[in-house]
């Protein structure tokens, strides 16, 4: 299978992207009281990125060396997604005050571009490692 790899990352990337893009729209809208956020086809829409993006994450990680994981980069990166999924679910419901919404959306967000580091640097620490040689 490892023939597919960078078929699969591509995939992998470009859903990463989507559903950080549609996140971000879906997210900002809520925050300005718009009801098309939470329409049903978006929502299942999101879920189904969603569910593509973690399939493609499950293929890579087998195709790959376990000696890959070893400094710890993917499971802080597992560990960074848990946070910006329960920081997205607070950001996105209205019955939640707006300010706390706003943190939640903006610290999703900033999680989001944290896992983005962790990613192409393969390192825990993502975009805050110290300069790698």
């Amino acid at each position: 299978m490892i023939e597919f790899y960078p078929q699969i990352k591509s995939l992998h990337v470009f859903l990463v992207l989507l559903s950080g893009a549609l996140f971000a729209l879906r997210g900002g809208a809520a925050l300005l009281d718009a009801r098309w956020p939470r329409h049903t086809v978006l929502r299942y829409g999101s879920y189904t990125i969603d569910t593509f993006l973690l399939t493609s994450v499950a293929m890579l990680a087998t195709m790959l060396p376990r000696g890959m994981f070893a400094n710890g980069w993917l499971a802080m990166k597992l560990a960074y997604v848990v946070v910006y999924i329960l920081l997205g679910v607070v950001a996105m419901r209205p019955a939640i005050p707006r300010k706390t919404r706003t943190f939640c959306y903006l610290a999703a967000l900033a999680t989001f571009i944290g896992i983005i580091g962790i990613a192409r640097l393969h390192h825990p620490w993502g975009w805050l490692a110290p300069h790698l040689s």
